[in-house]
């Protein structure tokens, strides 16, 4: 390719900032990430949202930096950086003109994207038809189809249940039981015995299902809705992992970039 393609991400969670770092490692530089203005990831060590409350946020040595108009897209990729804006709804897609549009908010369900926005239109998850809505759907479901491309049809329909990791799924992801303010004393990368205090919602306290370590947790004194995901405990008790991109975001990167070798190689 005679140009590097501009690549639109939109989310910047865990798996939105693992696609990007495996596409910005591989030489696709031109990124662009959109957000919205209060993102609620738990896994904050890892994601590039928390620049909308950093301004700027750093992963495994990549940077994005919140920015707020169009004329700072340059000047950021030319210092190697990632440019995020907070536009939910993809408002800057059209102007932008992108050559690839990733819907990467993993809401379980399609908000809006569609393969009128790029050239090449990717979904991750559920709630995407390739040939439809995308060109093409990548599978975030742990397990044996994790990372597969799908040109034709949907990932497997949403459980409701987390992968497993060493054996345990539901147990190790804390939600909101009802809304409120979430209060704790812990932090990212503590270790954590079964019944130990995690916070609290409004008064009631939330106990760890599980022992291990808190990969993911909410700030201190997070309004939270009913449901709200709050905190992930990872039984592998390996703290360092906290501050590094997870298998199933690195996997679900390297889908997307076999996507767009696929398509963006192809058609020079």
């Amino acid at each position: 390719m005679t140009k590097s393609p501009t690549i639109l991400i939109r989310g910047a969670g865990d798996l939105a900032t693992g696609v990007a770092i495996r596409l910005y490692r591989a030489g696709l530089r031109n990124i662009i990430m959109l957000e919205t203005a209060e993102p609620l990831a738990v896994r904050r060590t890892v994601v590039f949202s928390e620049a909308v409350y950093n301004r700027t946020a750093s992963v495994e040595e990549v940077t994005a930096t919140s920015c707020t108009t169009q004329k700072q897209i340059n000047p950021i990729w030319n210092t190697g950086g990632i440019p995020l804006f907070c536009d939910p709804a993809g408002s800057m897609i059209e102007a932008l003109q992108p050559d690839v549009v990733i819907d990467a908010i993993i809401a379980k369900k399609n908000i809006g994207t569609h393969m009128d926005m790029a050239p090449t239109v990717i979904g991750l998850g559920p709630g995407f038809t390739a040939g439809k809505d995308v060109h093409a759907v990548v599978e975030t479901k742990r397990g044996h189809y994790l990372g597969r491309t799908i040109t034709e049809g949907s990932a497997i329909p949403n459980t409701g249940i987390p992968g497993s990791v060493n054996g345990f799924t539901k147990e190790r992801v804390h939600w909101a039981t009802e809304a409120g303010t979430f209060t704790t004393t812990n932090h990212i990368g503590n270790h954590i015995l079964k019944s130990d205090l995690v916070g609290y919602i409004n008064d009631t306290p939330v106990r760890a299902s599980i022992s291990g370590v808190l990969r993911g947790l909410l700030p201190n004194n997070t309004s939270v809705k009913k449901g709200t995901k709050i905190a992930d405990i990872d039984p592998r008790n390996i703290p360092s992992y906290c501050d590094e991109v997870s298998d199933k975001a690195l996997a679900v990167g390297g889908a997307v970039l076999e996507i767009l070798c696929a398509r963006l190689l192809t058609a020079e």
